[in-house]
């Protein structure tokens, strides 16, 4: 088969694309695919993107790295002929413009088919408030949460009304990003990191999603096609797991399947395929928790292209059911093929 890796792209998380991108172009050579590895942020020139070589996963893209790309090179990219003759394409854009349905609708256009979530469920998904909204309607059970706007973060009362409605324990993120880049977790109710931590949110969205931290341990759940993995328990060696402790080796313990009695495990599961489900996932999605203290899994954000290097969390789970990261990604491509022929 003629496939395109897309991964890249223009958000925070380019690095971790592009590396995840290599991990699956490889996987499908070995199967004897013709892959070709394309990134959108070099418009129609995006199979020679110099950034193929040796990408620093451990190195967060910062804003000012994005500055030297223009959205519409997606645009200039869609409309090449990269795509001709393309089969089917495998998408690992993680973030705004790869995750959020953007590039989604474009393939939609060029009516070639792709792996994962559709146009409506990435929208949704990377959409943290709006995820917690359809989350709470189906049953699932998230923090407590309020939203602030830019133009909230200077009234010199928003901290202080944070604080009384949900406690003295807060975690303040931007609504559509990932890897929690943007994000800040205030353990005693200090106004002065309240509002620091907005201003560092604000500087990723224009909405910040405000919840309470729920005090207890960190799990994930990944789920492939309709059918749910072992459940992934995430230790951070120390502080909290943030972008350092996602992407450097020795920082993170995780254990696999997590040592979780069968009927929390169950439940939790059960409540992985509920949201998945209810914002429409499709092909393969990642969800996080958080288990408190009476062993009570509290759904965080749907992950609708999780990472996805050999190494990450989906496909560690994955490999506990007997599916090898090889394995894994044509099972995929078979996934995305098989919805493109039901809908035509």
């Amino acid at each position: 088969m003629n496939i395109a890796i897309i991964c890249g792209g223009i958000s925070t998380e380019r690095n971790v694309s592009i590396t995840g991108g290599l991990a699956v172009k490889s996987a499908l050579e070995e199967l004897g695919h013709n892959v070709i590895l394309i990134d959108p942020a070099y418009g129609a020139d995006g199979n020679n993107s110099p950034d193929f070589n040796n990408p620093d996963m451990s190195k967060e893209t910062t804003l000012d790295d994005l500055l030297k790309f223009n959205l519409k090179s997606y645009l200039d990219c869609i409309n090449s002929n990269l795509f001709d003759n393309i089969d089917v394409v495998f998408p690992v854009l993680h973030g705004r413009y790869g995750e959020d349905g953007t590039f989604q609708s474009l393939l939609e256009f060029r009516n070639i088919p792709y792996v994962g979530s559709k146009v409506a469920a990435s929208a949704l998904s990377s959409d943290k408030i709006r995820t917690k909204l359809i989350l709470s309607s189906a049953g699932v059970l998230t923090p407590n949460w309020t939203t602030v706007n830019q133009k909230e973060i200077n009234d010199e009362n928003i901290a202080i009304d944070i604080r009384n409605s949900l406690g003295k324990q807060i975690v303040i993120k931007p609504n559509d990003q990932g890897s929690t880049i943007g994000l800040t977790i205030v353990k005693d109710g200090n106004l002065d990191e309240i509002n620091k931590g907005l201003e560092i949110a604000a500087k990723y969205s224009d909405l910040i999603l405000v919840e309470t931290y729920i005090e207890g341990r960190e799990l994930t759940v990944g789920i492939v096609g309709d059918e749910v993995l072992p459940v992934i328990e995430i230790i951070p060696k120390d502080g909290f797991y943030d972008y350092e402790h996602k992407y450097q080796k020795g920082k993170t313990e995780y254990i696999c399947p997590a040592e979780l009695t069968d009927d929390v495990a169950e439940f939790t599961q059960s409540m992985a395929l509920s949201a998945y489900r209810a914002v429409g996932c499709s092909g393969f999605a990642r969800v996080d928790f958080r288990l408190d203290e009476d062993n009570q899994p509290f759904c965080l954000e749907i992950n609708s292209i999780p990472g996805f290097t050999s190494q990450s969390l989906v496909p560690m789970a994955a490999k506990q059911i007997g599916l090898s990261f090889t394995d894994l990604c044509q099972k995929l491509i078979d996934l995305s093929i098989e919805e493109f022929r039901y809908k035509k």
